[in-house]
């Protein structure tokens, strides 16, 4: 089918969207909440490509406040800042994923050292949706080795018994089967750092990743009790050792400092279960969905507003973090703006 007749098509579902609602305009932001909250199976892949499309505006890339080490891709005005895939298994989610924003030669070169940081927070299983997807991990690992990686390390500072953690999330097997180094977080492997943030000051930092060429944030999509959501910029408390409930007192502007001062090279947010409710722990399978989704980019800011407004109903308002990173240049909250490829499987 040419390109034409695809537009036409397009055209047609989106004016079928439109007269279900006669009344109200649907503007593109509304269409993107709208795609996240269907989900993988009932999502209209035809509507959301009308609005998903190349003409996006880029927004003006800014420098951090803060001088650290940057790991972030460079940017290509070819390839999108955000996709969205659903509809599949979690491998597929992030095969597809990847290829959408240019593939994994894009962010990993040969000879690199890789951290890739999942959320393994908690003695949980994969059904309860309380750390990251096995199976996601496993194939980062298994994409960035193919790219040559030099060693891909997958770890995490838990908050329960870190042992226990890795091995029931399944992410410690699923991780070595496919030859990456799992490190548990061991307290002779931190560092004392001044991150230069406003609340995060002098802090010990778990090494690899300090030590890293490239980083990998692998967050899953949770309800958290404290700020509404944990996303992927919470799943940067997993860096930090000492005392992290300190930290509590002044949430919105450390998870502010933590991004400042963590650039990962890219973001794949976890979507294929999620924790709507009893967040971070959970437990309860009454409270997880599946939506067979995963929202992955270069723009950490903009990944964090679009799920929390479409699964949680909370705006960037609601978020000050998210207002504080974007107002360091780490990103957009106005994720409606950016050039998103849409892709179901």
């Amino acid at each position: 089918m040419d390109r034409e007749a695809e537009r036409g098509i397009e055209q047609q579902k989106l004016e079928q969207l439109k007269s279900t609602a006669p009344e109200q305009k649907m503007t593109r932001r509304d269409a993107m909440l709208q795609l996240l909250r269907l989900g993988g199976v009932a999502a209209s892949a035809g509507a959301a490509a009308f609005w998903l499309n190349e003409h996006s505006v880029r927004p003006v890339p800014t420098v951090p406040e803060q001088a650290r080490r940057d790991h972030r891709s460079a940017s290509d005005p070819q390839l999108p800042h955000l996709t969205v895939v659903q509809g599949g298994e979690p491998r597929a989610l992030v095969q597809r994923a990847l290829e959408d924003l240019g593939g994994i030669r894009r962010f990993v070169s040969a000879n690199d050292v890789v951290v890739i940081k999942p959320n393994i927070a908690w003695d949980r299983t994969p059904e309860q949706a309380a750390n990251t997807n096995p199976e996601v991990v496993a194939e980062v690992v298994r994409q960035c080795r193919q790219a040559g990686a030099k060693r891909v390390l997958v770890t995490d500072v838990s908050c329960n018994e870190p042992r226990r953690c890795f091995h029931r999330s399944g992410i410690q097997a699923a991780a070595l089967a496919e030859g990456a180094e799992v490190i548990l977080p061991d307290p002779e492997l931190f560092r004392e750092v001044d991150l230069g943030g406003v609340v995060l000051k002098s802090w010990p930092v778990f090494t690899p990743f300090l030590e890293a060429d490239k980083i990998f944030n692998l967050p899953i999509a949770k309800h958290h009790e404290l700020t509404g959501v944990t996303l992927g910029m919470k799943n940067w408390y997993g860096i930090l050792g000492g005392q992290r409930n300190r930290l509590h007192q002044q949430i919105h502007q450390s998870l502010a400092d933590l991004a400042s001062f963590m650039l990962p090279t890219v973001t794949l947010l976890d979507g294929y279960r999620i924790l709507i409710r009893n967040g971070p722990t959970g437990g309860n399978l009454e409270d997880v969905v599946l939506k067979k989704t995963m929202v992955a980019g270069t723009d950490p800011v903009a990944i964090d507003a679009w799920v929390a407004k479409a699964w949680w109903n909370l705006d960037a308002e609601h978020l000050p973090y998210l207002q504080m990173a974007a107002a360091r240049g780490l990103g957009t909250v106005d994720f409606e703006k950016l050039h998103v490829k849409f892709s179901q499987l």
